[in-house]
């Protein structure tokens, strides 16, 4: 019997785009931990903006940025009729 070899295959959107990576095991085993690492930063940093929605200082000062800029973002934005 013959062995398959497996490669890295790209997979692509209706437009030609990379979207995903099918790995050989082999290399997933390398890329695990990163992606792994990620996942948990990304969980970190959704934790701390639920946080911030309930901070009455963050909040506060959210709302003291909005007024400043109140101004400007009026002149940019397109009106609708």
């Amino acid at each position: 019997m013959s062995q398959a070899v497996l490669a890295r295959q790209v997979i692509k959107d209706t437009l030609g785009q990379p979207i995903a990576v099918l790995l050989p095991i082999e290399e997933y085993a390398l890329v695990r931990p990163i992606l792994e690492s990620r996942e948990q930063e990304l969980a970190g940093k959704v934790h701390e903006m639920e946080l911030a929605a309930r901070d009455p200082l963050f909040l506060a000062d959210l709302r003291e940025t909005m007024a400043a800029f109140e101004v400007a973002d009026a002149e940019w934005w397109e009106h609708s009729a």
